[in-house]
């Protein structure tokens, strides 16, 4: 691990540095089993997570599952699936391939089926954990105005600095995607998607338009600072954002559609506030003519030691 460029993680108003952990790929995780562990609901106290319906036949329960996540209730040789309806006695119903659907669990005895329910419940929320982020919620930022004095700042850099350690014009973001990223989504079908969509319309209607009476925020940018201890070996530097008027509109619009898209499932919550930032380099978009970079859209990354820049003369001579 590169001691100089540790992971930040703010909590309660401290800074603490991160120890960087490389998880290999798993290119075999529908082979991963589960076992029963002090987590799952005791069979004499069902869970009220969800619904158990009773039916002639007994008892089940159904739950939404985007296809691409089958694999892990199915397992290797369908060794996953058969165990868990062998301790659960129950039997589990999954969609085919690429079809989207419910899986079903039904079985005799309500306390099986609310324990084959909670473990599939684990295995998907663990694994759904490990896929790599697909959209993301954020504010645009690509008005004219903020693209040119964006522009003049890249030149800028540039002229004055690209002599300088890592300095290369590849570093840029692009200005028509500059944005402000309140939180990433894993959304694995077009219903996690619609859901999605109708929960930020929802937001609007509650609050947003409340907020804003109806009228576009008008911010500014407030300089540029660089996400790590040492300015020499830095990999990202963002330009701060904040509301021209000097309110805090934006930042209570930021931590309250975050929290919304927390507590619905679709985001998982990483800081207590959002940091309203603009990345405006970052050396992730570094170019690379000797490697295909097909992970970019995927949000895929590989383990790849980052070049880091030198942004000490960034920060004393350009202004942004």
């Amino acid at each position: 691990m590169d001691v100089l460029r540790p992971t930040l993680v703010r909590i309660g108003g401290r800074v603490y540095r991160k120890n960087l952990i490389q998880e290999q790929p798993f290119p075999q995780e529908e082979e991963e089993d589960f076992c029963a562990g002090p987590g799952d609901c005791a069979d004499d106290d069902p869970c009220d997570a969800f619904v158990v319906e009773e039916t002639e036949r007994g008892f089940q329960s159904r739950v939404e599952v985007p296809s691409p996540l089958y694999k892990y209730i199915i397992g290797k040789k369908g060794e996953t699936k058969k165990r868990l309806e062998t301790e659960t006695r129950t039997s589990i119903s999954i969609p085919k391939p690429g079809v989207e659907g419910e899986i079903v669990i039904t079985g005799q005895q309500r306390s099986g089926v609310v324990s084959a329910r909670t473990r599939i419940d684990v295995l998907l929320d663990s694994f759904r954990k490990k896929q790599p982020f697909t959209h993301f919620l954020s504010f645009a930022l690509n008005q004219p105005a903020i693209q040119e004095k964006f522009l003049q700042f890249k030149e800028e850099v540039l002229e004055k600095c690209s002599q300088d350690h890592g300095v290369s014009s590849s570093l840029f973001q692009n200005p028509a995607k500059l944005h402000l990223t309140l939180g990433t989504l894993v959304l694995l079908n077009e219903q996690e998607i619609q859901k999605a969509c109708d929960l930020l319309q929802q937001c609007k209607e509650d609050f947003v338009d409340q907020i804003t009476g109806g009228k576009p925020l008008t911010v500014e940018v407030a300089g540029v600072e660089y996400m790590n201890d040492d300015p020499a070996v830095t990999d990202v530097l963002y330009a701060k954002v904040r509301m021209k008027d000097g309110s805090d509109r934006l930042q209570v619009i930021a931590d309250r559609l975050v929290e919304r898209f927390v507590a619905s499932g679709l985001m998982l919550k990483e800081w207590d506030r959002v940091k309203l930032h603009a990345t405006v380099m970052n050396t992730l978009f570094r170019k690379d003519p000797t490697e295909e970079r097909n992970n970019t859209m995927t949000g895929k990354s590989s383990f790849k030691e980052r070049e880091s820049f030198n942004g000490r003369n960034i920060l004393k001579l350009v202004t942004l």
